[in-house]
């Protein structure tokens, strides 16, 4: 990380990648990593505590003003190149930080290169992915009887939440998306008053965050009868997710995955109606690199957990969108196809 942009220490804010790099989870904290082996984790004293005792073996720095004490550190150990993260500091945080070090220091921009050290997962945090996903799946069976008419989205949507939690989950992973009928056809929508109907599609995205890791899972279903049109695009949409579920192997690129479930949606004359990328990376953040999309750059390496989600969406009328959170896995054969860890079905639920 260091050596990619010639830096001899960095100075890491993002809270994410605070607490990826020493377990700390805190609204205010900063660490200070140097090639020297030099490492201070700076958090205020409501931490301070938590912070000793879950972080003892990195120098603990209890201040409040942490980005400038930490540079100040730097300056003290004769560090003269001092990377730091432009995708998360301000301008008036970075004009802080640079009014510290001026005349002492050059700061370089680290770009993503502390978010990439988070893409490849190891076996504990897979562990936690894979809790997450059960949870979510258990949540989603337990209530497919409250997809019934008159029930509305946001009571779905809040019942989805709270048995999720009343599972094991410390959170939803992010904000439940149920979308009934013709609001189908938009892809964040957020839960209303509006009740679900007979012959409605109903999308349900959702996912349990555990332990910090975060689920993501998308499911189509239908509320009785179902018309000739809502079958159309599901099949549509259950092929091309499988054909990207079947593309994600490591060394893929991440566009050729985009492209295979693109390109089927498009042949079938639905290109204009999906809009958004057909996946992306999963972990500490619900959406992480890689990202899946067209024109994205990089491959898919082993242990990398990613979502495949593709979508049709009909403005006024109603839409279908299929996910699934998938682990990429390298080998011959079965053992280098991508393992799904939320397991509901992917055929067209007729409630």
């Amino acid at each position: 990380m260091l050596a990619s942009v010639g830096a001899d220490a960095a100075l890491i804010t993002s809270g994410v990648n605070v607490r990826y790099l020493t377990g700390l989870v805190s609204s205010n904290a900063a660490f200070l990593l140097a090639c020297d082996g030099q490492a201070v984790l700076g958090t205020d004293s409501r931490y301070a505590g938590t912070a000793e005792r879950e972080c003892s073996d990195v120098e603990l720095l209890v201040e409040r003003n942490l980005e400038v004490e930490l540079i100040l550190r730097a300056l003290a150990s004769g560090h003269r190149v001092i990377g730091f993260e432009d995708l998360d500091l301000t301008v008036s945080r970075h004009a802080a930080v640079a009014l510290a070090a001026a005349g002492s220091a050059e700061l370089v921009p680290l770009g993503d290169s502390v978010d990439d050290l988070r893409i490849v997962k190891d076996a504990s945090e897979l562990e936690l992915l894979e809790r997450a996903c059960s949870i979510t799946s258990e949540a989603f069976s337990s209530l497919l009887d409250q997809l019934r008419p008159g029930v509305s989205e946001r009571e779905f949507a809040v019942a989805l939440e709270r048995t999720m939690v009343d599972l094991g989950a410390e959170a939803p992973a992010f904000d439940t998306i149920v979308a009934s009928g013709p609001n189908g056809a938009v892809p964040h929508h957020v839960p209303g008053s509006r009740r679900f109907e007979v012959g409605d599609l109903v999308t349900v995205d959702c996912g349990a965050r555990y332990e910090g890791y975060h689920a993501d899972m998308t499911r189509t279903v239908a509320i009785g009868e179902v018309a000739g049109w809502q079958r159309e695009i599901y099949r549509i949409v259950a092929e091309a997710q499988a054909l990207g579920v079947a593309a994600s192997v490591a060394g893929a690129s991440v566009s050729e995955v985009d492209g295979v479930a693109r390109d089927l949606i498009a042949d079938a004359g639905y290109g204009a109606q999906f809009s958004h990328g057909v996946g992306h990376g999963v972990g500490l953040l619900i959406h992480e690199a890689p990202w899946l999309g067209a024109g994205k750059t990089g491959t898919l390496q082993d242990r990398v957990p990613i979502t495949v989600e593709p979508g049709i969406y009909l403005p006024g009328t109603g839409g279908v969108r299929i996910e699934d959170t998938l682990v990429v896995r390298a080998g011959a054969g079965a053992a280098g196809s991508a393992r799904s860890l939320t397991t509901i079905t992917r055929e067209l639920l007729v409630l």
